[in-house]
């Protein structure tokens, strides 16, 4: 079995999504196993250190949080004994919980401690064993923040100001189409699958009325085939016309029940040259080897 890889930063519009959303700078990412104090067990999140808040996310692609974390007034950070290999344990003692934090490896861990405790003490820790390129990574970190603070402290924004830019990512963020989606006819999506298959091989798009949608799809088996799937649009959820019709909530949804289902085999079409960067807020995913599930053909 091979070895397992670390893992690597968000896609840049993924990235550029979270930014919109949090509008804080990422300092820190990586996998953690939260325990919060309404949480029955350790739950697992890729997780993101903006400025002081943590942002819990159920997976590397998810542009949106499910929990997050300010730690700003961060009582201390203790160390818990792991009876488990290889695997570092530590509580955040915050003046109204105790967050329980566990990390898949013990060199992980120590970085989640060494910025944690730059940006919450506004200095760089002593006591933790880190390598002179993250050492200076953490002083680039508590410079960053300190400059944030100030700028925080003396631009403040108004209440109104702030639930304006509140409401505008929030529509932004939640509400795009997914990257995937083009205004194109069948023949149009068809053509553009079989001329470029390297940039995936699932398009979602208008369907034949203004209201719903369809998805065209170009897999290879014994050869080259494309199919076409309705997507209606039913109130506030959409449903894909299967044999077994599946609801969903939103259209992110849907491009991701087929990337699952197929276990990775259809993948989202997307244009990633730099002309189509920030036109407008797109999600991208990345091909995964996959065992494959023959469930949609």
């Amino acid at each position: 079995m091979m070895a397992k890889k670390p893992p690597k930063p968000a896609p840049r519009r993924i990235f550029q999504e979270r930014l919109k959303m949090t509008a804080l700078p990422l300092y820190f990412e990586g996998f953690l196993l939260v325990k919060r104090s309404e949480y029955q067990e350790y739950k697992h999140y890729w997780t993101e250190l903006r400025g002081t808040t943590l942002f819990f996310y159920t997976d590397k692609k998810s542009t949106i949080y499910v929990d997050k974390l300010d730690i700003i007034d961060l009582v201390c950070l203790t160390d818990q004994i792991s009876t488990e290999k290889n695997c570092a344990k530590f509580t955040l003692v915050l003046p109204k919980e105790e967050v329980q934090l566990k990390t898949e490896n013990t060199e992980s861990g120590e970085e989640w401690r060494g910025f944690i405790l730059t940006v919450t003490e506004l200095s760089v820790p002593q006591h933790v064993s880190l390598l002179p390129g993250q050492v200076i990574r953490l002083h680039e970190v508590l410079e960053k923040e300190k400059k944030r603070r100030i700028g925080t402290e003396q631009v403040p924004i108004t209440s109104v100001e702030k639930e304006k830019e509140l409401i505008e990512d929030y529509v932004d963020v939640l509400n795009p189409r997914p990257a995937c989606f083009y205004e194109v006819s069948r023949k149009e999506a068809t053509e553009m699958l079989e001329k470029n298959p390297s940039l995936g091989n699932m398009i979602l798009r208008p369907g034949s009325d203004s209201r719903n949608y369809s998805i065209t799809v170009r897999q290879e088996i014994d050869m080259p085939r494309i199919k076409h799937y309705k997507v209606m649009s039913i109130g506030k959820n959409y449903t894909i016309e299967l044999e077994k019709p599946v609801t969903l909530p939103n259209l992110f949804s849907v491009i991701d029940y087929f990337v699952k289902e197929t276990g990775g085999n259809l993948r989202p079409f997307i244009y990633t040259t730099d002309e189509n960067f920030g036109k407008e807020p797109r999600i991208q995913y990345r091909s995964e080897k996959l065992k494959k599930n023959p469930y949609i053909m």
